[in-house]
């Protein structure tokens, strides 16, 4: 496991962090210090995790003494947990889309017919 793809991994959980949890900072670690709280220890634990081995891969000594099966249990944990996060937003949000959308349709028919009563003298 070379350190882009660490650093890959990386910006994927930061990134989420972002996302889903409206997480604030530079890097991963400062994100993760941002929503500590929001965190389970779990996930915590990992993310702090994957962003050591991010600052360590860059030094070829110390990205020897990597565990890659650890970076990425690290990252599926990471990733499993903050994956999900939001599909109840997403899915309100595309219902009031929808919603929105057939009552503008409506009114504007709605406001065709009686248009067209009042014209022809209904």
């Amino acid at each position: 496991m070379g350190p882009e793809q660490i650093t890959q991994m990386t910006e994927q959980v930061s990134r989420l962090l972002a996302q889903r949890l409206g997480a604030k900072g530079a890097g991963l670690e400062a994100r993760v210090a941002h929503r500590a709280r929001a965190l389970p220890r779990k996930v915590r634990r990992a993310a702090l995790q994957l962003a050591k081995a991010d600052r360590l891969a860059h030094s070829p000594k110390q990205a020897r003494q990597l565990d890659a099966r650890a970076i990425q249990a690290a990252y599926a944990t990471c990733t499993h947990y903050l994956e999900p996060l939001g599909a109840g937003e997403r899915f309100r949000a595309a219902a009031l889309t929808f919603g929105s959308s057939v009552a503008f349709i409506v009114i504007v028919v709605g406001v065709m017919i009686f248009g067209a009563m009042w014209l022809t003298g209904w």
